[in-house]
């Protein structure tokens, strides 16, 4: 006989089914994007990018790399600045789009480096496709100094975020309204996460990873990395070495 046990039993079986779906459809990015301008740091754009391969094998992604143009960028050789030594090395990736003609996106990788302290108006047009993209994303990601950008698109302001340390005082100039956080190994607000210098991006990336598909995918894919990954995203030394003693702000 039917009763309202039953019915309580179906409606919760539903609403269960109801909420694995819509978790399944808007916490699972598909598209990922990373820009590259010239002086980018490659471990700020590769860390990550090795971290989120990984994780493609199990799960469906697709990546678009974006730039000004279709030329190779270059990690080095900046027309101003004054190199003291006559050395080629450095590497260069070749963009799959432009900013005009970059697909929609969930995920945008914005990565530090030399470059984003270039004069203006050479940043002009990356700064502006942060600002143009920024409300059509599921999420925004900044490693090290790419944090600058993002707060001189004011994509910032008002919120928490953190950045390289030993370029702490040059970067925070640029977001008079962002809440930087000095002791953070990597910061997160709503769908913006920043991180700290370099290597912190990988750590950011992994935590990133098992915010949206799980602990166990993300602790699997950093022991195939062998990488031993900060979990602790207040575990920050280099905040000390750099003497940032100014009242810590916390999200």
């Amino acid at each position: 006989m039917f009763s309202f046990k039953h019915l309580n039993r179906i409606v919760s079986l539903l609403v269960a089914f109801s909420s694995y779906v819509r978790c399944d459809n808007t916490t699972a990015p598909t598209r990922f994007g990373v820009i590259v301008f010239p002086g980018f740091e490659a471990l700020d754009v590769f860390g990550p990018l090795d971290a989120l391969n990984l994780n493609s094998y199990d799960h469906s992604m697709n990546l678009t790399i974006i730039a000004e143009t279709l030329h190779p960028v270059r990690t080095n050789h900046l027309p101003w600045i004054k190199y003291h030594v006559n050395s080629t090395f450095g590497a260069e990736v070749l963009p799959t789009h432009t900013f005009e003609t970059a697909p929609p996106l969930d995920v945008l990788l914005v990565p530090g480096g030399l470059g984003t302290r270039a004069p203006s108006p050479l940043l002009n047009s990356t700064i502006a496709f942060v600002k143009e993209r920024y409300p059509t994303l599921q999420y925004l990601l900044t490693v090290c100094t790419g944090a600058g950008i993002v707060a001189r698109a004011g994509v910032l302001d008002g919120k928490f975020a953190t950045t390289n340390k030993r370029a702490w005082e040059e970067i925070i100039v640029l977001g008079p309204k962002v809440k930087w956080v000095p002791k953070a190994r990597w910061v997160v607000d709503g769908n913006i996460w920043t991180s700290s210098g370099v290597s912190a991006g990988i750590d950011l990336t992994i935590a990133f990873i098992a915010s949206v598909w799980g602990n166990a995918t993300a602790t699997s894919i950093a022991n195939g990395m062998e990488y031993v990954a900060i979990t602790d995203s207040h575990n920050d030394p280099f905040s000390g070495l750099y003497n940032l003693t100014m009242p810590a702000v916390q999200p």
